[in-house]
């Protein structure tokens, strides 16, 4: 409990340090939300292509190669965005029990925040990696459209 001015001060500087992590949570749940949209997308996409009449079906069998392939890297994404929001959360909850307990934590505090900020990295770098596979879905069609017309 806290008894002391002292201990509000510490409570109140671990509260203000605590205050940059939760908007970064904030940004990292908007990402989420992009990625888990565009994964929906997908699998709705997906959906629609394998319920398809076989003649159709074989027809988009290569867009649907490319949809498998744009959600294994969203799942990345998704699961490595997650993992940084995890070790965000670790990081804020470190320096709280650092005030309350007089640990010195400041090394957990350190290492979580530098494993989430390589998390995050990675997950974003996923998450370019999908938007070149789905750019691909669009371009290649059109080169082969614009490809057929010349001949």
């Amino acid at each position: 409990m806290i008894g002391s001015a002292f201990e509000i001060h510490n409570v109140s500087g671990a509260i203000r340090d605590a205050v940059a992590p939760v908007f970064l949570l904030t940004g990292i749940g908007s990402i989420l939300g992009v990625l888990i949209g565009r994964l929906g997308r997908s699998i709705d996409r997906a959906r629609f292509l394998t319920d398809a009449p076989e003649e159709k079906r074989e027809r988009f069998k290569d867009e649907l190669k490319i949809i498998v392939r744009r959600t294994k890297w969203l799942r990345r994404a998704i699961g490595l965005a997650t993992f940084a929001a995890l070790c965000i959360c670790v990081s804020i909850a470190s320096m709280f029990l650092s005030v309350e307990t007089g640990l010195r934590l400041s090394h957990l505090v350190m290492i979580s925040f530098i494993i989430s900020m390589a998390s995050l990295i990675l997950s974003l770098l996923c998450f370019l990696r999908e938007i070149v596979l789905a750019s691909r879905e669009v371009i290649v069609p059109y080169k082969q459209m614009e490809k057929s017309r010349k001949l």
